[in-house]
């Protein structure tokens, strides 16, 4: 059971921490404290950071990297990260936005994690350092896997995407603070009408965040209209692996995914 919370003052002294027995490392709480709070033998010590300063986002040369700490609501407020307004807006609740961390959203577990599911779709790299020391990786691979021991993310980088070339939908059984029964997050990019750079994440149909590469390859090369579009939308089915939960069925999820894929492309 639960015996001490620790508030490193770095980075460091975090790692350190974890090598406690039954330590878990804690952020915004959102995805732990439910686990906490049902009651478990396994976790000991908390090892929060919010004083590792990890929190913060910064933007260079068309780079944003965003600290690990840092909230969705903070997230949303930036000016330069205003594309993301409306996926963040569409998370949970304004409480918990002003709880749950950029990282912590990557071990948010479907239908969960939108906000990973924008990552992915904007190649992001995830920052992560451990008693081995620092290392980086693709978000979209870094969402497949556990952490290894001791280990933590800092921050994570993506390059700005083009004005106006991000694309978000998100369907739930309600507007506002619904777990996702698809989401997609997308960057389109065309020139002439033809589509020269696409990259398509899809959440709540899979294990994880997934790449939906089948509906890319069906559709670069080609005209960005509601026919090519809708066509290359079908080849999802070769991307997702959809569950059954209170949400929406594996069937349903299979079923609608092609239809929000269209409408997060084309918005309608």
């Amino acid at each position: 059971m639960l015996q001490s919370v620790v508030v490193p003052a770095s980075v460091s002294e975090a790692i350190v921490a974890l090598s406690a027995p039954g330590a878990k490392l804690l952020g915004g709480g959102t995805v732990l404290m439910p686990e906490v709070n049902a009651g478990t033998d396994e976790i000991r010590t908390l090892v929060s950071l919010r004083r590792a300063g990890l929190s913060g986002v910064q933007v260079s040369s068309g780079v944003v990297r965003i600290g690990a700490t840092t909230t969705l609501a903070q997230i949303a407020e930036t000016e330069a990260l205003a594309f993301l307004a409306p996926a963040v807006d569409a998370i949970a609740s304004p409480t918990i936005r002003n709880m749950a961390t950029a990282g912590g959203n990557l071990f948010a577990k479907p239908p969960y994690g939108d906000f990973a599911t924008c990552l992915v779709a904007l190649e992001a790299t995830v920052e992560v350092e451990g008693p081995g020391g620092r290392r980086s990786e693709p978000v979209a691979e870094a969402v497949r896997h556990p952490l290894g021991a001791g280990e933590i993310i800092t921050a994570l980088s993506f390059p700005l995407p083009a004005p106006g070339s991000f694309r978000f939908a998100k369907a739930g059984r309600k507007a506002l603070n619904s777990a996702a029964v698809v989401t997609v997050a997308a960057v389109v990019e065309t020139s002439g009408g033809i589509v020269e750079k696409l990259r398509i994440a899809l959440g709540g149909v899979a294990a994880h965040p997934v790449c939906a590469v089948s509906v890319e390859r069906a559709l670069v090369g080609k005209p960005f209209d509601k026919e090519h579009v809708s066509a290359a939308a079908t080849e999802a089915s070769h991307d997702i692996d959809p569950f059954d939960d209170a949400y929406a069925s594996a069937w349903y999820r299979a079923r609608v995914t092609p239809v929000h894929i269209r409408r997060a492309l084309l918005g309608a």
